[in-house]
């Protein structure tokens, strides 16, 4: 099936062009929680010790940060994870017996403008002591606080029912679930706003019957427990998702191409920065005609198991589609193939041949559905 399609590997000029972004402000205050009163000592002081950032309920949020012992980074009571940016980040319970939820809220730096798009982007972990991950969290966007005296889940009739909030709800799904306890799970998406944007909540706002769920198997607290970091709202630009000049020229059809910045760490399946970026591009071809579907073929170099590298190759693929389906890309125009170390770009043996190699290389179809690739 491979010879059937040219193989384009855009030139690094053109990578950049696909990549290019221009600075923007972002509107969220302390985005990476390292502004603090105090540092933290205790459970469940989220609102006391930051700066710029409260529990809108009676649930307790927690602030972790490396100048504590008691509730330092990267170590914890709930798990190991260094901080995505900076030394702090927070903790909450999305989800958790009884209905019990925790949240976080910010007041915006300014207003967001009607008939304008923003991108959204936060970074998450599941923390090591969670019986369960999450399918979809929701970012809730409100004309004025919430504050709710409970400890369980924000219902519709908290935000939806006071005219007042004005709510603009956006409810962030993974692919399949945010599992991921080892790495940091990083969103991008990009909205329209109604302009009565002017606080940010981040949570789970449905109750346990509802909130769809994947059993980690720990058997250690019966919830679902996240760290957040890196929290971000910018006016989107030339170079964010959903703005190309020409996205077309950048990506031709029915082609099998290669980005050069779409590679990954030895094995590794998370992509990078480099490659997150370059993805911006295919993701504004995607948006502007969503009669075109994408097929994507992940590949490994030829250290380790073959059966491994199968499997490794799949996950590389399915984080591409991750992120893309994190944008707004609808998970049925996404279909992938893993093809191990079966169909090397490069020589094996040297570093830089193999980091070739590590890769995923898509095709974008005009015509139906994404071909099935032959093993």
């Amino acid at each position: 099936m491979k010879g059937l399609y040219p193989q384009i590997i855009l030139t690094p000029l053109l990578a950049l062009t696909v990549i290019g972004q221009l600075p923007a402000q972002n509107l969220v205050p302390n985005p990476g929680f390292e502004a603090y009163r105090s540092c933290p000592r205790f459970l469940g002081n989220f609102g006391a010790d930051l700066i710029g950032w409260e529990c809108p309920t009676d649930g307790s949020t927690d602030y972790f940060n490396n100048c504590s012992e008691d509730m330092g980074t990267p170590e914890n009571f709930n798990g190991r994870q260094a901080a995505a940016e900076g030394e702090g980040y927070a903790g909450f319970y999305a989800y958790a017996p009884g209905d019990y939820r925790e949240y976080v809220q910010t007041r915006l730096t300014r207003g967001l403008e009607a008939g304008r798009q923003y991108r959204l982007r936060f970074s998450l972990s599941l923390a090591e002591r969670s019986d369960f991950a999450l399918k979809t969290l929701g970012v809730l966007f409100t004309a004025k606080p919430i504050r709710v005296a409970t400890k369980k889940n924000l219902t519709r009739r908290h935000w939806l029912g006071d005219p007042e909030a004005k709510a603009h709800l956006l409810e962030v799904a993974a692919h399949s679930f945010y599992t991921d306890m080892e790495d940091w799970m990083h969103i991008d998406t990009v909205f329209t706003a109604r302009g009565t944007e002017q606080y940010l909540m981040i949570g789970n706002l449905l109750p346990n019957a509802r909130t769809r769920t994947f059993d980690t198997g720990r058997r250690s607290n019966k919830g679902a427990y996240y760290y957040l970091d890196g929290v971000s709202v910018e006016p989107a630009g030339q170079g964010a998702p959903g703005y190309r000049d020409n996205p077309a020229a950048d990506f031709p059809r029915d082609s099998l191409l290669v980005l050069p910045a779409l590679l990954f760490e030895f094995d590794a399946h998370r992509l990078t920065e480099a490659g997150r970026e370059a993805l911006a591009g295919l993701y504004g071809v995607l948006a502007a005609d969503t009669g075109l579907t994408l097929e994507l073929r992940g590949h490994t170099d030829s250290m380790g198991a073959t059966s491994y590298n199968q499997q490794l190759s799949e996950r590389r693929c399915r984080a591409v589609a991750d992120h893309l389906q994190g944008l707004g890309i609808q998970a049925d125009r996404i279909q992938w193939t893993g093809y191990g170390a079966s169909l090397p770009l490069s020589r094996n043996t040297t570093e830089s041949g193999r980091r070739r190699n590590r890769r995923v290389e898509f095709i974008i179809h005009t015509k139906g559905p994404a071909l099935p690739s032959e093993n």
